[in-house]
């Protein structure tokens, strides 16, 4: 059985990532944050349609215990598996946090910078010698680093999905000698917990943002879960160093 660890999957799109990847016949390792409640919520999706899952709690913003979070998986995968390694890594977790470029603080730059980059870019460092020959990472970015998604306020937030970007790249050249594909993906503006369950307290926005839209919606986490477990599976052996824009055709 091949395996995956999903960061932030206690909703939204780490959710639906989780849950299609389970679906797939793979075994999953979701983390979480504050939200305790919404991994356990995923596992018991999982292990009700057949799937296995753990759930481990991880803060991306602390990469000083990256290490004995590899502790923790290493554990899960023997336990529960009966491996030493997993086979798919999606660094999805992260903070949605907006102010224009005039009035962003250190405090707000550091604070995505540790989320946004740093933690994805460190932790994956951490996890690599668990990540098996031939696996895959997919790496959530944001189509606000792209001309299709930029909107004013995001210049902090958009410099680091960037970043997260670029790194894809880089991964997919230099671990391509052991077989592991590397993609990133940008999601345009999805219905998820990100900024404060922003979409819930202002739902006027949502006719704005689909009247921009050329498929003519806002997104869905399933919108993007399927991508990613179609990116992390056998259907994408052939994809890499990619960067895929999934936003239903955003300022088309």
């Amino acid at each position: 059985m091949r395996i995956a660890l999903v960061t932030g999957a206690s909703s939204g799109i780490g959710q639906s990532a989780a849950i299609h990847l389970a679906r797939r016949g793979t075994g999953v390792i979701l983390t979480y944050g504050a939200n305790k409640t919404g991994a356990q919520d995923t596992v018991t999706a999982i292990e009700a349609a057949g799937g296995t899952a753990v759930a481990l709690p991880l803060d991306l913003g602390d990469s000083g215990s990256f290490a004995d979070f590899r502790e923790s998986v290493t554990a899960a995968l023997r336990e529960r598996w009966g491996r030493d390694s997993f086979d798919v890594l999606v660094n999805n977790a992260g903070i949605a946090e907006s102010a224009l470029f005039a009035e962003t603080s250190e405090e707000l730059f550091d604070r995505l910078n540790r989320v946004l980059f740093k933690g994805p870019y460190f932790l994956t460092q951490t996890l690599l010698p668990l990540l098996a020959d031939n696996g895959a990472i997919v790496n959530i970015g944001s189509n606000s680093a792209l001309n299709s998604g930029m909107e004013p306020g995001y210049s902090a937030y958009a410099s680091f999905k960037g970043a997260l970007t670029v790194l894809s790249r880089y991964l997919a050249k230099e671990l391509s000698p052991r077989g592991i594909r590397v993609n990133s993906i940008s999601p345009g503006a999805t219905r998820t917990r990100l900024a404060d369950n922003a979409f819930e307290r202002f739902p006027e926005v949502i006719p704005l943002v689909a009247a921009k839209t050329a498929l003519g919606r806002v997104g869905e986490p399933d919108d993007i879960g399927m991508m990613i477990a179609v990116l992390a599976s056998e259907e994408g052996r052939w994809v890499t160093g990619q960067e895929i824009e999934i936003a239903g055709g955003y300022n088309l």
